[in-house]
């Protein structure tokens, strides 16, 4: 069966185009754990896992490209930013989480953008461990569990927000010294 070469691009543009719907929902919701809440929480579960589908398909019909790869962490940035975002601005989340995984991601987009004439900085393993464990993360903050099964699971949201801290700072540890080994090895060659 042939798909359409775009397809991959295409499914991580709509990820980026959810981002802010998702936001909306969110934000309308205002806190109340209505059904826009549980929709925007759909909404991003939904979104962060067309991250998987796209990358699948990328690889299994081997139409993987540069834009791709460029585009692909960004839309996952997009999303969970706007999902950290909100969770703050909901007082759900403390603002330094959110300042701090901004930070890092931003970092990490500016610099694909800096080398990108010399090199494709593609996402690495631990990479992609961070991005699912704060799809993890954010999926248990974002659903209002707690109107059903207590507020016990703040327990729950909180040690998974911190494994997903942890790994978005460790990753982008992991860039830089990847990419200082890597520039020294093209310094020699």
């Amino acid at each position: 069966m042939a798909i359409p070469r775009q397809l991959p691009n295409a499914i991580t543009i709509v990820r980026i185009l959810c981002a802010p719907v998702f936001l909306w929902m969110l934000l309308a919701d205002g806190g109340a754990d209505g059904p826009l809440r549980w929709w925007a929480a759909v909404l991003f579960i939904v979104a962060i896992a067309t991250d998987g589908v796209d990358g699948y398909l990328a690889r299994r019909y081997e139409i993987v490209t540069d834009l791709g790869k460029l585009l692909d962490p960004i839309a996952d940035k997009v999303l969970t930013g706007f999902a950290f975002v909100g969770l703050s601005i909901l007082l759900e989340l403390p603002w330094w989480v959110t300042i701090v995984i901004l930070v890092r991601e931003i970092g990490i987009t500016v610099y694909r953008f800096m080398v990108v004439s010399d090199h494709v900085l593609a996402a690495a393993w631990m990479g992609k461990l961070k991005t699912v464990a704060q799809g993890v993360a954010l999926s248990l903050a974002l659903l209002p569990l707690w109107t059903i099964v207590g507020e016990w699971i703040w327990w729950v949201n909180g040690v998974t927000m911190a494994i997903a801290l942890v790994l978005t700072i460790a990753s982008g540890i992991d860039y830089v010294v990847a990419e200082v080994r890597g520039a020294r090895g093209r310094a020699r060659s």
